[in-house]
């Protein structure tokens, strides 16, 4: 898939108040500062459609982008920063738990993990969340570059073990580098794959 055009549509926390378009939607999201603006801007081939910050936490309404006119990338905020207030928090888990369940256009979640770090109990228990509420996800493992491939292949490795004590069969999962560019073609060619399948579904 070739990015021909990626255009920001709205801000907001209320899902009933999101496009209303008829189009294959894929939710991005992760642990505050797991790299999720850069590796958009990435596969986007931006620099700013999503905004990057050293401060976690930036993102903060659930942003909906519309790509070559017929599907929807959607930048979600980061879940467990421990810097924002109590109530944030909590009012970020209700909007974000409604988008979740009441979504009809979303086909997959795309959940982001930083490779560089062991698995992390926030990390799986909300994959455990979209999987008990029967929402489709990827794993996509970030910063690839940070680490040597013996260590990033036994992050991975760890990383699969821990899901496999809750789960039957591993998510597929993508390995990316925003700096590198890696994993982008698997990516965008997964998602086109997933839009002609789907594309029944939404006529």
């Amino acid at each position: 898939m070739k990015i021909k055009s990626a255009e920001f549509i709205m801000s907001n926390s209320n899902v009933t108040k999101a496009p209303k378009d008829r189009i294959p939607e894929y939710a991005f999201i992760g642990r505050s500062n797991v790299g999720k603006s850069s590796l958009i801007n990435m596969l986007m081939g931006r620099k700013d459609l999503a905004k990057t910050s050293g401060k976690p936490g930036k993102t903060q309404l659930i942003n909906h982008f519309k790509i070559n006119d017929t599907w929807f990338l959607v930048d979600l905020p980061g879940y467990g920063y421990a810097k924002i207030s109590k109530k944030k928090r909590t009012i970020f888990q209700y909007f974000i738990e409604n988008y979740f369940k009441e979504r009809e256009q979303l086909v997959c979640t795309f959940v982001l993990i930083d490779s560089r770090h062991d698995p992390q109990k926030i990390d799986i228990e909300f994959m455990n969340f979209l999987g008990n509420n029967q929402i489709p996800f990827c794993i996509v493992f970030t910063k690839a570059d940070k680490l040597g491939s013996s260590k990033l292949n036994k992050q991975i490795v760890s990383y699969k073990k821990k899901l496999l004590n809750t789960w039957e069969t591993l998510p597929t999962s993508f390995i990316t580098s925003s700096s590198s560019g890696l994993g982008k073609d698997d990516f965008l060619n997964f998602i086109a794959t997933v839009n002609e399948d789907v594309a029944s579904n939404f006529k």
